[in-house]
This record gives C-alpha cells, structure tokens and sequence, in this order.
C-alpha cells in the first residue's frame, strides 16, 4: 500500500516519502507494532494505513497554519524551510507508533530508540551531517511528545499529537469490535463516521467530526481534547462534532 502524500513541488519530501514505500526494515517495524496493537491487545489499528492517515492530517494542517503565519520549529530555531518542516510531520507521523514492536507500555520510549537509526538511512544524502541531525532531533522530539503528559515544544510536534487522534473514524477499530471487543474504546470508535479538517475563516483549522452515535463524544472528550491542550494550538483550532438524522444502534446488549 503506497504512502500516498501530495507533494506540492516537494522534492525532499516525494525522496522520503519514496523511501519509505521501499523500507522494508520500515514495513517491518510498522507491522510487528500493528501486531502488538491488534492481534495481541485487541487495540485498534496502529499500522501503515493508521500511519498513512496521521500524516495526510498533519501535512494539510502544518500547511494551514504555515500559510497563518506560524513558524515551525525547524525555521524559527535553526534556519531551515518550510519544505523541511514538511518533511519532519510526515517522517513523525510515519513512525510514531513503532515503538510497540516492542510492548504498548512505555511504547513511546522505545519508538525513539527505533526510529533513530531508521530516520539516519531514510535522510541519507538528502542533507548535510548539521542538517539532517536537526530534522531528526525534531522527528524523536514528534514522537516523543505525541502521547498526553509529554509536551510538545514545536509547531511540528503539536500538529502530529492531534493527526494522531483525529484517526478516529470507525474503520479503525472495526477488528478488535469484530472480534468481540466491546469497551468504550472500540463502541465509541464505531460510532465517528468521518473527520474533516479544513481551513477556517475566524481560526485556522475547523475541525468537523460526524457522528453516528452519541458514543463517540468518548473519543473527542477524552482522547482528542487532552492532546489539543497540551499542543499549544488550541486557539488556532475549532473543533465541532455533530449527530445528523436518527442515532445509530451500534450494540444491541452486552453481558458481563
């Protein structure tokens, strides 16, 4: 499955991003951390697709704020593009879960240790040794940051902490709730139907979630609102959710 991304003339990033396609070291690690997520926890998707998501959502949101006058980190502290800010969400977004190769819990820690070597091979001869020890110093930073009580200190941090929960349209746990689990998580993943984020007219970013069923205001209240806080982007974000036409059942009982 090709990591589809609109490039935009980005030459830095359409390298990467090909790069990652032909990884299979990358490949790898993205499905043993899938494996752990759902064969093994029973957890909702945390693969290539996932991956795929949260870096479409962080590119077309880096891009939004860009064009409000927002300095990503790696322009304002060390002098680089927009181009490279570019290239350092999608990396983030790309690799942020592979840490659960290892084991969900401290799944961040690891990720770092992971990525580490894989970002060196994915950047290689695209810049100089200064450069490129920045771009990943500020990819580890990404996905150090993206779970909650890690603050994130960039603009590029910010953003992929919320890509990352905006993946939250039932498609993504439709296995483990197939496969009997039925908690609040995966009941109230079922019950968001679609996320759009667009540029806004008062803010930045309208973020507009729909919803099939009343169950869902689980995934806004208590997986999305705690990663907008700590991102430092909330005053630059609108976020509505929205129930249209008759309520969906999406379980019909449950036994204890």
């Amino acid at each position: 499955m090709a990591f589809r991304i609109p490039f935009n003339r980005n030459e830095k990033l359409r390298r990467v991003v090909s790069r990652i396609d032909q990884s299979e070291k990358v490949r790898a690690y993205i499905e043993a951390a899938n494996t752990t997520a759902i064969a093994r926890l029973g957890y909702n998707d945390h693969g290539y697709v996932h991956s795929k998501i949260v870096a479409n959502l962080a590119l077309k949101m880096l891009r939004v704020l860009v064009k409000h006058g927002l300095k990503p980190g790696v322009v304002r502290d060390f002098g680089l593009k927009e181009e490279d800010a570019e290239v350092v969400v999608v990396l983030a977004s790309a690799l942020h879960d592979v840490g659960m190769a290892v084991h969900r819990e401290n799944h961040v820690e690891y990720g770092v240790v992971i990525a580490y070597p894989l970002l060196n091979e994915l950047l290689e001869g695209l810049y100089g040794e200064r450069d490129r020890a920045v771009v990943v110093s500020e990819v580890l930073h990404a996905i150090a940051s993206h779970e909650v009580g890690v603050k994130p200190l960039t603009l590029e941090a910010g953003i992929v902490t919320i890509a990352d929960a905006l993946d939250m349209a039932g498609g993504r746990a439709r296995i483990p709730f197939s496969r009997g689990k039925v908690d609040i998580h995966s009941v109230s993943a079922m019950a968001i139907e679609g996320v759009e984020v667009r540029e806004g007219e008062d803010v930045p970013l309208r973020i507009k979630i729909k919803m099939g069923n009343s169950a869902g205001i689980f995934q806004i209240d208590e997986l999305l609102k705690p990663r907008v806080l700590e991102s430092g982007l909330r005053e630059y974000l609108h976020i509505e959710a929205e129930i249209r036409g008759e309520e969906k059942r999406i379980l019909e009982r449950i036994e204890l």
